[in-house]
């Protein structure tokens, strides 16, 4: 019976940082495109140091 002095109190503490959370990723919208970042690697192209290695490329011509 005396874990409940503890226990409901935690849970209540608990429930209001869960709430004040979701109320801050609201207010900063965290939640307004849900879409959109799921498919930006679809679309997306490789950066171009990555698509090709130093070894790979063409030899540049550097003489004068």
């Amino acid at each position: 019976m005396n874990v409940l002095v503890v226990l409901i109190p935690l849970s209540i503490i608990l429930m209001v940082g869960a709430g004040a959370a979701f109320f801050w990723a609201v207010n900063h919208r965290q939640f307004d495109d849900m879409d959109t970042p799921r498919l930006l690697p679809l679309t997306e192209d490789p950066p171009p140091e990555a698509a090709t290695s130093r070894d790979d490329a063409a030899p540049q011509d550097d003489a004068p």
